[in-house]
């Protein structure tokens, strides 16, 4: 049986584990997402979000040691099954720009699955008083909100369109 939370302190480092492997699945699925996409914007686009998730696994780090604790993962089942669809769109024969379209679909869930999290860990950071990993927990947040709008801009400019 898990162990109760009892503090949001505990529910802070919980959410953070949880990101941790998050963000450790992200950097498997990334190059796989960059290989099938069609667009070189969007190819582009998810190398240097894979560039960026590498960053963000380094801030979660010490965001953790700031703490106190040492950076844990704790199995991410909401990514996991997200990571699982995105698996099925790979393989589904698809037209290049409805396969991009459905790229572009997927990887919009996981970021805002992401910004879920972060904006919630870094809440409660700062509530805490720890306002030092609040603010690398902001960073993220913002580079995941960036990514999420850069693929909205890739969508609607020119892929959504040829795929319409």
């Amino acid at each position: 049986m898990p162990k109760k939370l009892v503090s949001l302190q505990e529910l802070l480092l919980d959410e953070m584990k949880d990101l941790y492997d998050a963000e450790h699945r992200i950097t498997k699925a990334l190059p796989k997402l960059a290989k099938k996409a069609t667009s070189p914007e969007l190819a582009d686009a998810f190398t240097t979000h894979l560039k960026q998730t590498e960053g963000h696994i380094k801030r979660l780090e010490k965001a953790f040691s700031l703490l106190g604790e040492k950076a844990k993962r704790k199995t991410c089942k909401a990514m996991k099954g997200l990571m699982e669809e995105g698996e099925e769109v790979l393989k589904e024969p698809m037209e290049n720009h409805v396969k991009d379209a459905a790229l572009i679909a997927s990887a919009q869930r996981v970021e805002h699955y992401e910004m879920a999290g972060y904006g919630c860990v870094r809440t409660f950071a700062s509530l805490l008083g720890h306002s030092d990993v609040a603010d690398l927990l902001q960073q993220t947040l913002d580079e995941e909100g960036e990514t999420d709008h850069l693929l909205t801009r890739i969508a609607e400019s020119t892929i959504n369109p040829a795929a319409a």
